[in-house]
């Protein structure tokens, strides 16, 4: 679960708050986040928003608003050379207890081994549907496109416009799906070498702080959530509401192919095949068609 910090006090989110905005490469305005945890810890570069992780602490922010369905998309560099034990995150969610989730994280590793891209979704405080995968490229070396698209059909993760995972609402089938509460956009920059590199036997080495990454060119595309009367408003099929136009039912069979091929190249765990874990009685969802 990605991780999100609260400030309950006024007086520290008004030290902690600072307004960014990041821009579309044509240079119009397409959003504000503001830093929610660790302001002394994030840098302004330019348009572009460097969180900073050492030993005191990580940093973090999210975006002024909240959403039902649209697609998301965030240009990120990760934390480069040794990046054992942090975890840079990019990902939806909702609050309370019973929240719904749509996650990037990306779990570092020592120099020279790979990143792992980790992907999980929520739907009322319920997860337990990881699928991760190596990537294709060096994600340290310049900026990449990773987009959620989220509408009433399906969740899609992108990479770069590849497609890497689909998860389809099959509420009929008695399995939830994430289109009854706004969801904010997060990102986080953290300490979470108890789990994150071979789970927990790779600790950070603090001698290689700071540890920096850098996000640019936050762009929603997405119907805003204004309380529970907006979850007939964002269905509806409107030229605003473009994303659950018939075109954003399903993958393209191109798309598809790409993601076969990704899939069986680069991916290393799904939860559909961990039978052990699930003792032999897999999810619902893992016996119906993914695309």
């Amino acid at each position: 679960m990605a991780k999100i910090i609260d400030f309950n006090s006024s007086v520290l989110m008004i030290i902690a708050t600072i307004t960014f905005h990041l821009y579309f490469v044509n240079g119009w305005t397409s959003s504000s986040m503001y830093v929610n945890w660790g302001a002394h810890h994030c840098k302004l570069i330019g348009d572009d928003l460097q969180l900073v992780l050492d030993k005191s602490a990580g940093s973090g922010a999210q975006s002024k608003n909240s959403y039902l369905f649209g697609s998301f998309e965030m240009l990120l560099k990760l934390v480069p050379n040794n990046s054992a034990g942090t975890v840079t995150t990019y990902y939806l969610s909702s609050t309370g207890t019973k929240h719904d989730e749509i996650d990037f994280e990306f779990l570092g590793n020592i120099s020279g081994q790979p990143y792992i891209i980790h992907t999980n979704i929520y739907t009322q405080g319920v997860g337990n549907r990881e699928q991760q995968f190596y990537p294709w490229f060096d994600p340290t070396a310049a900026f990449h496109n990773y987009t959620i698209h989220w509408n009433p059909n399906a969740v899609v993760w992108y990479i770069d416009s590849i497609p890497i995972r689909v998860f389809r609402n099959y509420q009929a089938k008695g399995i939830p799906f994430p289109n009854q509460q706004g969801m904010g956009v997060y990102t986080s920059l953290w300490n979470a070498d108890d789990w994150a590199t071979r789970g927990g036997l790779v600790k950070i080495d603090w001698t290689n702080a700071p540890f920096m990454a850098t996000y640019r060119n936050f762009r929603p595309r997405a119907c805003y959530w204004n309380g529970p009367m907006s979850i007939s408003q964002c269905v509806i099929p409107t030229n605003s509401n473009w994303w659950t136009s018939p075109l954003y039912y399903k993958l393209s069979a191109n798309k598809v192919s790409e993601m076969i091929s990704i899939r069986s190249k680069n991916m290393i765990y799904d939860y559909c095949k961990d039978v052990k874990r699930f003792k032999g009685v897999m999810p619902i969802e893992c016996s119906l068609p993914q695309y």
